[in-house]
């Protein structure tokens, strides 16, 4: 399997020892392994005990408010996902070994099992991948179906290989983009591994929180997680600083797997035209072309991010409901809601910026 930079002990552990995935954050970790007879780990699912559904980016805050006002108890919940991060892979973990698709069904019983002996409300595994997915619709979970919009490498050897499919309007448009982004006198460092020291966090803390306290009222991830990943997974990490003036004023930071660029937080303390888009969407491309990556994820919602070569694709969630009518309700909601999802990423498909869609 291609290597998940999320699935990774350090960046779990970075979450979980920073106090940013803990009790008092609403993510008490609760991760469930399977054994051997002869105490062999042969599969593990990194899960949480949630105490509100913030940091998922798969809401249910509806089907929350529903259940409480027909007198249950929506929270606890068991989340199966990696906090605070709308990235799509694995989320039951097995060992290579012949009988996986055997150990995967047996890790999700076990999820169940467990929330039985909790008396949580639902099981949410979000954010994985599409087999997986398949395989726990047979087993009972309601599948739920959103978007994403992606850039995919059709083996460019350069950004103006990639250019040279859009359409003349993207095309110019784009050019003129990042011909503005600079023009404000802003400069671009690409930092990796141990060129990335304190200071560059320091800086970055600033620009995360500040986008965080806007976006969500509160940051999930504390100072001290960027340390840790720093220290323990730096060569998994680009990190895009803005300067002017010799301070830095704008950053986002990305996750490199082994086919993959993951693009996951910015934010800015000075506003400049453009330099959002040439910082975490055309700096992007144009690493994963240079590294060979087949694709870069750049996180969640966004339309904006069509005109500058990012397709929908889907991403899938599944979700088991404890209480029978309350778990039928829902198979009708999602039901519709795949319904307008399929309309959704048709109508977008339709109006890429690619020659061929023009």
């Amino acid at each position: 399997m291609p290597y998940d930079p999320f699935l990774s002990y350090s960046f779990l552990y970075s979450l979980e020892a920073s106090g940013s995935a803990s009790p008092r954050s609403g993510w008490a970790p609760y991760h469930l392994a399977l054994e051997t007879s002869a105490a062999e780990i042969i599969g593990v699912v990194p899960s949480y005990l949630k105490s509100h559904s913030q940091g998922e980016y798969v809401f249910d805050y509806a089907w929350a408010d529903a259940f409480e006002r027909a007198g249950g108890d929506y929270y606890p919940k068991l989340q199966v996902s990696v906090p605070f991060t709308p990235a799509t892979g694995r989320r039951l973990l097995v060992k290579p070994l012949e009988k996986k698709e055997e150990i995967e069904k047996e890790l999700a019983k076990g999820l169940v099992s467990l929330a039985n002996q909790l008396s949580v409300s639902s099981v949410h595994i979000t954010f994985l991948d599409k087999d997986q997915c398949s395989g726990l619709n047979e087993i009972g979970f309601l599948r739920r179906t959103h978007s994403q919009f992606h850039w995919e490498n059709h083996d460019y050897d350069s950004f103006d290989a990639f250019l040279n499919e859009l359409s003349s309007k993207k095309r110019k448009n784009i050019r003129r983009e990042r011909r503005g982004a600079m023009e404000s006198g802003v400069t671009i460092e690409l930092l990796e591994g141990g060129q990335i020291e304190e200071r560059h966090w320091d800086a970055f803390y600033k620009f995360y929180v500040d986008t965080a306290s806007r976006k969500w009222g509160s940051p999930y991830l504390t100072r001290q997680f960027f340390s840790l990943i720093g220290q323990n997974m730096a060569d998994d990490i680009l990190l895009v600083m803005c300067k002017k003036n010799e301070k830095y004023v704008a950053g986002a930071i990305n996750f490199i797997g082994s086919d993959c660029l993951y693009g996951r937080n910015w934010g800015c303390l000075e506003d400049y035209p453009y330099l959002h888009f040439e910082v975490c969407y055309y700096q992007a491309i144009e690493f994963a072309i240079r590294r060979n990556l087949k694709r870069v994820e750049a996180g969640a919602q966004g339309a904006h991010k069509l005109a500058r070569g990012y397709m929908p694709k889907y991403t899938y969630s599944a979700h088991w409901i404890t209480h029978d009518s309350f778990r039928d309700a829902v198979s009708i909601y999602l039901k519709e809601e795949r319904h307008h999802v399929d309309m959704e990423v048709d109508f977008i498909a339709q109006r890429g910026p690619f020659k061929d869609v023009d």
